[in-house]
């Protein structure tokens, strides 16, 4: 298992980005629960991705908690950055 963590800022509503995380979530068969303050999420990308985030002001904070280890946490975050942040 491995582990990364990465911050994104964002300049949309946190509830704006919260539905819209939860969208793409849902639309991969993955699972979303959260608010506009914390939450969790697993999702099936070339295997199982999980984590965790927490958001502070127009930052989300997220944390890998597993992945597919031939994905690198880089590649999620630009993944992330590019459909959620601003």
């Amino acid at each position: 298992m491995s582990t990364c963590s990465f911050t994104i800022d964002f300049r949309i509503p946190p509830e704006l980005l919260i539905n819209k995380t939860r969208t793409a979530i849902d639309n991969q068969g993955g699972a979303f629960d959260g608010d506009i303050a914390s939450g969790t999420f697993t999702v099936q990308v070339l295997g199982s991705i999980a984590g965790s985030y927490t958001i502070s002001g127009q930052r989300m904070n997220i944390e890998i908690s597993n992945k597919p280890m031939f994905i690198s946490c880089s590649q999620i975050e630009s993944f992330m950055k590019n459909q959620f942040g601003s």
